[in-house]
């Protein structure tokens, strides 16, 4: 019993830290998530379009993500390479090949891609980061990132750190 109460604290907590500093909810919410992963884990659902922050016992932090395009999604292993707040952006060159217009660097701002943090991922060019374009979240948009609100990826960059493991399952 005393078990599950403590459970049961751990988890409002949770979500009350979920609540934006207005008291207005961020997208983010608790659930359970299926498989074994150790707790501090970052899964990805691709199809799902979901970002998962494993804490243990089957439950997690769960945000809605924009996530690869056809022919750009990818799965496997990676690990947070580096963290940056407000990061100015180097379109790689892939991008760069598709929309040679973008200048070779975008500084932070309203026009920068990667939104208000970024979590830089090892091996490749791909990060986790946040958006200029909330409409994007929920779909298949970018050329391999994954993409957050600027709201859910202060929170995770918060919770995570270097070294950290991803993984994208398809």
């Amino acid at each position: 019993m005393a078990r599950d109460k403590l459970i049961a604290i751990l988890a409002s907590m949770i979500v009350a830290s979920l609540v934006g500093a207005q008291g207005t909810a961020q997208a983010a919410r608790l659930e359970t998530i299926g498989g074994y992963y150790a707790p501090g884990t970052i899964v990805v659902r691709t199809q799902a379009r979901r970002l998962f922050l494993t804490l243990g016992s089957g439950e997690a932090i769960s945000y809605p993500v924009g996530v690869g395009r056809i022919g750009k999604q990818w799965s496997g292993y990676a690990r947070i390479d580096g963290k940056y707040v407000r990061p100015a952006w180097s379109p790689p060159r892939e991008v760069q090949r598709a929309e040679p217009w973008l200048p070779a660097v975008v500084p932070p701002g309203p026009r920068n891609p990667m939104g208000e943090r970024a979590l830089t991922l090892s091996p490749g060019e791909y990060a986790i980061h946040g958006t200029n374009k909330p409409d994007s979240i929920g779909k298949f948009v970018s050329f391999g990132c994954i993409r957050m609100l600027n709201a859910d990826i202060i929170d995770l960059y918060d919770r995570v750190g270097v070294g950290t493991l991803v993984v994208v399952e398809p």
